[in-house]
Order: C-alpha cells, then structure tokens, then sequence
C-alpha cells in the first residue's frame, strides 16, 4: 500500500459516490470505506455502499456514531488520513484525531458562507452571484475547520439545484485530486477560514417544497429553481396537485400563458409535472386541466 496515497473514505450518497469513484480513478488507494448501512425494507439505491461492494473494496458500516466510535477503538487503520464526503454521521473529535493528518472534507460553499447541511440550496435561494468548494481540515465545530484551498464558481442566473451540484461535484473532484497529494506530502499547509461573518444553511424538508404564493415573485422562481431535485416545488393549480419545474417572473397577469399572481406581482408556469405524472408546458396544462 502506497501510504502516500492511501485513505479512509467516509460516505453514503450520490455525491459521496462519485467522490469515490474519482479518487479511485486517479490512483488513490482505499484502505476501508465506512457507509451507511442498507435499512431494513430498503429497496432504494445505497450510492456509496453498492458502489465499494462492486469494486470489492473493504466495507464497514457502523448504523450510529457510536458504532462509529468502537469501529475506530478496535480496527487498526494505517491510513494518514480521511475523506468525508456526502457520509451523515457526525465524526468524533478522537476518530479525527487517530488520523496523522486529519480528516479532509470537501464542502460545497465558500467558507464560512453557507456552513451547515445544505450550501447547494441556500446558495441559489439567497440570490448569491458566485459559490464553489472549500477543502478543509474538518472539526468538532460545524464546517469551521481549517483550509487547504478554496476555489470560485460563477453561478448563472438560471442555474438549478441539480446542474449546480453537478457543477459542484466535478470542482470538487478536481481539488481533491491536485490538493490532497500535496497536502500528505506536507506541500501545503492549512490555513484559517477568512474572517467574515458566517452563514448558515440547514437541512430541508418536505414542507419546504410547498409554494406560498403570498411570497415575492423572484423568491419563488429561486425556490423551483433550487428545489427541483428535491423537494420539489409543489402547488395546486386549478384544483390539480402539481410540480413546478420552471418558471419566470411575468411583468404582469397577461405576460404568459399560465399566470399566476403572488405577494408582488405575476409569475408564469412555463413547465410542470401534472397529476398524471407527465411533464408538460404550463399552456399546455392550461388547455387540459382548467375548469
């Protein structure tokens, strides 16, 4: 084992999944991969899990943190490091401190905007102009770990919470492979976090999908935009429950086919997923389902 390019990787979905798969893909060696366990009744893909049983790689999947905890109290790990991507359990600070060189994860903001569970969403639903990725050193304290680099992505004005986290995701693999060597060959020294006044996102619910029309006009069409992955925009229309999936702020009740007035103004439904599941334009809905 290459001990300079050997790791412990923390995670369980989507994204932890491709992380893995880059790392893998540019030479890293994977002493153990630690992952959710599959629940009971579970019929649903396990990212992470399903991809290292393909791979044979060696598997551990501790249900809690303090499985998590006597995982680390009886294996004898030889890695210098971690990586914690997309994983969902919290790390004690003595798993992080059995790691010569800490745990490394790769966040999705620009720290110390938008620390928390979500910086893809509140990234799109705050307005802001530029995100990116912030590779640190993570600790006990929520996202205000050290860094190793930083670096910028413009966000466009249309920009959704899937492209944005594909984005995202490919940025981060980028770093990860440049950074992380050098950081193990002590080519970089972590820095602290720039000392402005941090934001924070949370985790989202299904009620947060719910479109309150009595809202701004430009705060819901952020809201489609950063929610059609999930939880999905979701609002009924004539009497129909449907999903929105694309929007835009009308000038007035007359500036579209479907419109719809909010707490400023109008917004035309361009694209929707109507009750029968099927994904139409809001005209075309318009024609089927008004009454």
């Amino acid at each position: 084992m290459n001990m300079t390019k050997s790791l412990i990787f923390f995670g369980s979905g989507p994204v932890g999944r491709a992380t893995l798969e880059a790392l893998i893909e540019a030479g890293f060696d994977i002493e153990a991969v630690i992952t959710k366990p599959k629940p009971e009744h579970h019929h649903g893909d396990m990212p992470v899990l399903d991809f290292a049983q393909a791979k044979n790689l060696t598997i551990f999947t501790p249900k809690n943190e303090a499985e998590l905890e006597d995982l680390f109290k009886t294996s004898q790990f030889k890695s210098p490091i971690g990586v914690v991507v997309d994983y969902g359990l919290m790390i004690s600070p003595s798993i992080i401190k059995s790691f010569p060189l800490g745990i490394v994860n790769s966040h999705f903001s620009l720290l110390p905007r938008w620390r928390g569970a979500d910086p893809i969403t509140f990234a799109i639903l705050s307005g802001e102009t530029e995100t990116g990725v912030s590779l640190m050193l993570i600790d006990p304290k929520l996202d205000e770990g050290q860094l190793l680099a930083q670096e910028k992505l413009t966000l466009q004005p249309d920009v959704t919470g899937p492209k944005l986290t594909d984005k995202l995701v490919n940025l981060s693999n980028k770093i990860l492979i440049e950074k992380l060597p050098l950081y193990i060959e002590g080519k970089i020294k972590p820095y602290p976090q720039p000392k402005l006044e941090p934001s924070y996102s949370r985790r989202l619910t299904k009620q947060d999908g719910m479109v309150d029309w009595t809202k701004l006009a430009e705060q819901i069409e952020k809201e489609v935009r950063a929610y059609l992955g999930w939880p999905k925009s979701r609002a009924k229309i004539f009497g129909s429950d449907v999903i929105l999936t694309k929007v835009r702020v009308a000038s007035d009740k007359n500036d579209g086919d479907l419109v719809m007035p909010t707490g400023d103004g109008w917004l035309e439904i361009k694209e929707l997923i109507a009750p029968s599941g099927r994904s139409m334009k809001g005209a075309d809905f318009l024609r089927g389902y008004k009454k």
